[in-house]
């Protein structure tokens, strides 16, 4: 073995080649965001350059990850009549099966394959192989001496006595864990203290050893080191997501490279200790089943019919997609009224409804949809914070950092005095829940000062509680707070934005939602967050696009820099010209409660008050028509109390789903207003606002298909795969949730960080709130020029070709015309 002395400066050519292959292995695992910034993102992400069906039968063989739901699932559809022989056709020609002739018989078949139990041989690592052969758990023993380590080395702050030494490097604080914990021994591993302690310090050496001593062919590293990420896909996840940030900002990832050499060592550890003279020659065995699996990509009979079933349930539901269209098209009328405000939505599917409703008691109100950070991507500082949050999407790195301020010199200290305060008096008061002496004397006496708030919560009394960014201020007092965009210093940080990359950001981002001209009075900008009590991944609910954060931050930037009237003025030499009577207004919807605000009112000229007075009144309204609207899918009784009722779900502790949030989105369309303005779209639908004959250059376009387009396919993704394997790919049941290191939840006291969302997230208790659909991309603009955006950008390219989403193409009259169909070709779609 190699000893742990001082190790080489150069790597040899194993090192390095190994090196390639753990970063290799290490993109194919997507990053998972901490509870902080909850946001959501593709889980199938590292896997977009091999085909949907391809990556389905890989995750089935190595880990027995379903990518769909059981056959039953689509046995019930058919039954209600959403799949259609004639859906099922299309798929099977695509495949160039033939077409089905007796459907009976068809059914027939697909009922007797729910009762085949037969499952393709998985891959077995080591501690399936001793889990066999001592009938003790060890995949459960090691994941949770993994967890319970990560747990600790990754906490941020949860832990008042933290064991790990998290200042080390991930190998080495696991390394020296591991040498002294004495679980492994307890359990029957004699030796493997012993074992750890000798292995290289170094852990690309460390992992080369264990490969040696596990004797994994060398064409079959790779599946296997995938294998044991996904089986501690949690941790993995988070490790990524750590490099994920580290790249971003140009530094020096490897995190999860580090943490894959630790999952190997335990395998390796577990095999060289063994006490069992049988476990050699089983794990020959399993080493033969890896070769097998290596060689053999055909799918189960069982896989291929779910695969094609899912095939027709997407068809399906793009068929009705582009029938709904149609009737849109054949019934598009002019606008009635002159627009007397625009406001601009957040894409998101919950804005679509809310949109549609304030359209419907305000026609003389035009919406339009752009991606909610409003092409302002800052990192903003809350009053008496010195650190602060992205709010952009995790796709880019963040610009300016923002203050917040009061509007009065002596409101700001007392502000800052305020969330002082709050954090020192949160800080004693957990140490002393904590702490040795305390935490048994203090339940019975203090315990008792908690049961009026418990009565209160529980019965729905309590006042409501404050959104989180009013956190340690009263909301009346402390209501006027503003931004600052004043050019200065701040813990040793340049803040604000210089009035040249004002006039610069104001004319993209206004270029961006083709808003250069026929400007209306009053034009909202607005942002959104949730409202929602005890859930831990309730900044999931918030903006993806401000990174799990609200959008009152940058829709108040945005509104501050759109008034600039050296702004304005610039943005003239730009052919942006906005009328002086234009006033921009920041505002946030929030989705859980259907309940608007303006911000900075007192800033707005008197000569426009008759105005906003009666946007509020249409805003109350919408907002009221919305709440019945989500009752419907709440399954509340609407009565005279449905509005509260909505209310008080978002401040109900005991509430599992306070809103549906994304549940359901399957369609991104991508044209102006006028095409999707009357159609109902069930809050399933992201609607971005776009007219392509206004994109000079198709650089809007470009940013569209390469960002947004990018990012809703994730959410889409996320909600799918919460959906068709919950266990691996979910956060399982909410009610069991307990949080660890502050950075995630397991599902109950141990096991793996839990990734995605809960199941009630995704399930109502009778059926499915997100049906398993991929993505329908809708986008008005020549098919030519969408062409050259796929071939200069090989990613988006691979989510279009592998199946991952569906791109649609509509022209100029509304119709949807085309279906994309791989390697730059398109097929016309029938009327």
């Amino acid at each position: 073995m190699t000893t742990n002395n001082v190790l080489p400066l150069e790597k040899t050519e194993p090192e390095i080649l190994l090196r390639e292959k753990l970063q290799l292995t290490s993109k194919k695992i997507a990053p998972v965001w901490p509870l902080e910034n909850f946001v959501a993102v593709n889980p199938y992400m590292g896997l977009s350059e091999m085909r949907f069906e391809r990556a389905a039968n890989l995750l089935s063989k190595i880990a027995g990850i379903e990518m769909t739901l059981p056959i039953q699932f689509y046995l019930d559809e058919i039954e209600k009549g959403k799949i259609t022989k004639e859906d099922i056709n299309v798929v099977r020609i695509k495949k160039g099966l033939n077409p089905i002739q007796n459907f009976k018989e068809y059914l027939a078949q697909l009922r007797v394959e729910i009762d085949n139990k037969f499952q393709y041989p998985e891959l077995q690592t080591v501690s399936d192989v001793k889990s066999t052969l001592s009938q003790k758990d060890w995949n459960r023993f090691v994941l949770d001496r993994v967890s319970n380590w990560a747990g600790a080395y990754f906490d941020k702050g949860q832990a008042v006595w933290n064991t790990a030494k998290s200042k080390e490097p991930l190998f080495a604080a696991w390394k020296a864990d591991a040498s002294v914990d004495r679980t492994p021994k307890v359990m029957g591993l004699g030796g493997f203290n012993t074992w750890v302690n000798e292995l290289p310090n170094d852990p690309i050496q460390a992992a080369q050893y264990a490969l040696e001593q596990l004797n994994i062919p060398e064409d079959c590293t790779n599946l296997y080191l995938h294998c044991l990420l996904l089986r501690i896909g949690g941790w993995s996840a988070f490790s990524a997501r750590i490099d994920w940030e580290n790249e971003l900002y140009g530094k020096e990832g490897g995190k999860l490279v580090e943490f894959l050499c630790i999952l190997l060592c335990w395998e390796a550890g577990m095999l060289s200790c063994s006490q069992r003279p049988q476990m050699k020659g089983k794990w020959a065995e399993a080493i033969k089943i890896l070769e097998e699996l290596r060689q053999t990509e055909e799918s189960t009979e069982k896989l291929k019919q779910k695969l094609l079933l899912q095939g027709a349930f997407d068809y399906a539901a793009q068929r009705r997609l582009i029938e709904q269209f149609e009737s849109k098209k054949d019934s598009q009328k002019p606008r009635p009224q002159k627009t007397k405000i625009k406001a601009i939505f957040c894409i998101d599917v919950r804005s679509e409804l809310y949109r549609r409703n304030l359209e419907m008691v305000a026609p003389e109100v035009e919406t339009l949809g752009f991606a909610g950070f409003f092409a302002f991507p800052i990192k903003y500082v809350p009053i008496g914070h010195n650190q602060g949050n992205a709010q952009c999407p995790v796709l880019l790195p963040t610009g300016q950092v923002i203050l917040e301020e009061m509007s009065e010199k002596d409101l700001q200290k007392q502000a800052i005095a305020s969330r002082k305060l709050k954090r020192q008096v949160n800080s004693a008061w957990k140490s002393f829940k904590s702490g040795a002496i305390s935490c048994f004397s203090f339940v019975s006496p203090i315990g008792l000062a908690y049961l009026p708030k418990l009565f209160t919560d529980s019965y729905g009394l309590s006042r409501p509680v404050p959104h989180p960014n009013y956190n340690g201020l009263d909301k009346k007092r402390f209501s006027n707070k503003r931004i600052s965009l004043e050019v200065g210093q701040h813990d040793n940080e340049k803040v604000g934005i210089a009035i040249e990359d004002q006039i610069v950001m104001a004319k993209n981002a206004l270029t961006a939602m083709s808003l250069t001209e026929g400007f209306s009075p009053l034009i909202l900008i607005v942002g959104h967050g949730s409202s929602t009590v005890n859930n831990p991944h309730g900044t999931g609910l918030d903006c993806g696009a401000c990174a799990g954060q609200t959008g009152e931050a940058n829709a108040k930037v945005a509104v501050a820099v759109l008034n600039n009237k050296a702004v304005r003025k610039a943005l003239v030499d730009h052919q942006i010209r906005i009328p002086e009577s234009t006033v921009f207004i920041a505002a946030q919807h929030d989705t859980t409660t259907d309940e608007f605000e303006l911000f900075n009112e007192d800033q707005i000229p008197v000569s426009h008050n008759s105005e906003v007075n009666e946007l509020k009144q249409w805003l109350e309204e919408a907002g009221h028509y919305s709440r019945m609207e989500r009752a419907k899918r709440m399954n509340i009784t609407q009565n005279k109390n449905t509005d509260q009722q909505i209310i008080n779900r978002s401040k109900d502790w005991a509430q599992v789903r306070p809103e549906w949030g994304l549940a359901g989105c399957s369609t991104f369309v991508v044209a102006p207003r006028n095409r999707t303005e009357g159609l109902d779209f069930g809050g399933r639908s992201f609607l971005h606002s776009y007219e392509w004959n206004k994109d000079k250059g198709f650089g809007v376009l470009e940013l569209i298909m390469t960002a947004p387009m990018v990012v809703t396919s994730w959410i889409n993704l996320q909600y799918y795969a919460s959906t068709v394997d919950n266990k691996n790919y979910g956060s399982g049941n909410k009610t069991l949730h307990n949080i660890i290191g502050g950075v995630g939840v397991l599902e109950g006291y141990a096991g793996d960080l839990r990734t995605g969302l809960p199941w009630q997230s995704v399930h109502d208790g009778k059926i499915f709130q997100n049906e398993p659909l991929r993505l329908n991309v809708v986008i008005e603009a020549p098919i030519e020029e969408m062409n050259k955006i796929l071939a200069k950008h090989c990613s988006v390219k691979q989510l279009c070709d592998n199946n991952w989403i569906h791109l649609l193409a509509m022209d100029t009259q509304g119709k949807v015309s085309h279906r994309y169909n791989g390697k730059l070709e398109w097929e016309e779609i029938a009327a």
